[in-house]
């Protein structure tokens, strides 16, 4: 008579493990997202009204050159990670108050692509100096 307690039993778990694979981030499906959420501000390669993408992992917040960051940015000591840019991306003005972007990214599951996105864009050689 366990039977049905174990038919049960795995499909909690195959639907546990399925809700956490739910919050995955879909590199590809991130790419479409920043072309047309992040773009009007910000680039991969370039600074524009936003700083460049680039490097990001890693990378101490307001720390990139050629961009000129809020003295929050500047001075709050955070370091770029998973957490910490799916904190920013879901509340930037919670995590660094002062900052300048106005921009917050509601669904979690979005936020996830975009970060995967900019994970696989950590690898890529920026063109500008590729060819040198």
């Amino acid at each position: 008579m366990t039977y049905p307690y174990f038919i049960a039993g795995l499909a909690a778990a195959m639907l546990m493990a399925s809700s956490g694979a739910a919050n995955a981030g879909d590199a590809m499906r991130g790419q479409v997202l920043y072309k047309t959420m992040c773009m009007s501000c910000h680039s991969i390669d370039y600074n524009g009204v936003g700083p460049a993408h680039k490097g990001v992992f890693g990378r101490k917040a307001g720390s990139a050159a050629g961009y000129s960051y809020s003295p929050a940015v500047k001075a709050s000591g955070v370091v770029w990670d998973e957490k910490t840019l799916d904190q920013w991306l879901s509340n930037p003005e919670k995590l660094i108050p002062g900052q300048k972007m106005g921009y917050m990214v509601p669904s979690a599951q979005d936020r996830a692509d975009l970060i995967a996105y900019l994970q696989q864009e950590a690898g890529r050689a920026n063109p500008a100096t590729a060819a040198r």
